[in-house]
């Protein structure tokens, strides 16, 4: 059993354009005064990270860790959700994600994913100059807009959308395990990786790949109505990551996991602050501690109702008191005695 490292915060939802959350040492002395001991690093957001440069400079490197740990805070991990997300997309998509790539690849999907597979690849080049041994990102999707069978899929179709998708990011895991680095993805609806079963597609088509690994959030499958203690039961072997993110599913006689193309705060299924939803946390940290999980636990705030501020303030201790320090000695050790072998032999008849 392992003790879980945090609290951390992932700062993505909270850079902005006014102080503290539009610089890096601002936003890292906000968190740190927080209570949290790590950042996790969007690397779309040049006022935090330098991507190209961090695959390239050691120095840099150690400079950008040097200046993130005298405000009281460590990197967690990279993310590249937003890069990821352009290594695979449908057509049907291309105008509404055009805006996570540069300006100059706009309009041009066969660049802009070009540019996303040497982007994941320099993330891992960078992770390892920073000493860190996970990274988080999207798979992207090429079937998504078949997850429901209607019109029936033609036989062979997920198949062939596996084994591109598959394609795509071998080199790129590739890349990863060159550097001593897991790939998490985020398993997330829209993404062809969106739950265990299809987690287990891509697993096969890149042949086990070791790394090919989980970022674990179960707020996307309380949403999903999915069994996010049992998840960890079956793929906890790959989980190297963990977003502490809350949220509750209310279905109604008007609408239930779809939605209805409702926003977010009509959703039955919604977003929300730690411990102001449904997920059961204490059993999500009892069972990771468990099962020796090693990573960080990493709040990610989304939420259509409380202010991030609050949510951010609330984080901290939250995770804080989830997490268990793990007992180094059995409870009734007090009860044994010494062990020998001749003891041993007594005892099963011998």
């Amino acid at each position: 059993m392992t003790t879980i490292k945090g609290p951390a915060i992932f700062l993505a939802q909270f850079m902005g354009d006014h102080a503290p959350f539009n610089d890096l040492e601002k936003i890292c002395r906000w968190a740190a005064d927080l209570g949290y001991k790590g950042v996790q690093i969007p690397t779309w957001d040049s006022r935090l990270i330098n991507l190209e440069l961090a695959a390239e400079s050691q120095t840099y490197c150690d400079e950008l860790r040097g200046r993130i740990e005298a405000c009281g805070v460590q990197i967690t991990e990279l993310s590249t959700h937003l890069q990821g997300q352009l290594v695979a997309v449908h057509p049907a998509y291309d105008l509404m994600f055009d805006n996570f790539a540069p300006e100059n690849l706009r309009g041009n999907p066969a660049a802009r994913t070009a540019w996303a597979v040497k982007t994941l690849q320099q993330a891992a080049v960078a992770s390892r100059r920073l000493g860190l041994d996970a990274h988080v990102t999207f798979s992207g999707a090429l079937i998504w807009h078949t997850v429901y069978p209607w019109p029936q899929r033609p036989k062979g179709l997920v198949e062939a959308g596996f084994r591109e998708l598959a394609n795509r990011w071998l080199p790129i895991l590739n890349t990863f395990d060159e550097n001593g680095v897991d790939l998490c993805y985020e398993v997330h609806p829209g993404e062809d990786l969106h739950d265990g079963a299809t987690f287990e597609r891509f697993l096969s088509a890149v042949g086990n790949h070791p790394r090919c690994n989980l970022l674990y959030d179960p707020s996307h499958f309380v949403l999903q109505q999915l069994d996010y203690l049992q998840y960890i039961d079956f793929y906890h072997e790959r989980i190297k990551m963990f977003h502490v993110k809350d949220a509750e599913f209310r279905p109604s006689g008007r609408s239930g996991v779809y939605g209805g193309y409702q926003d977010w705060i009509d959703r039955p299924g919604r977003f929300r602050s730690l411990g102001d939803g449904q997920v059961d946390f204490k059993s999500i940290f009892s069972k990771l501690a468990q099962y020796g999980y090693k990573g960080w636990a990493v709040l990610e705030w989304e939420c259509c109702i409380k202010d991030a501020q609050q949510g951010a303030t609330e984080g901290a201790p939250f995770i804080q008191d989830h997490i268990i320090k793990v007992t180094e000695k059995a409870f009734d050790d007090f009860a044994g005695g010494r062990v020998e072998e001749a003891l041993l032999q007594k005892i099963i008849g011998l």
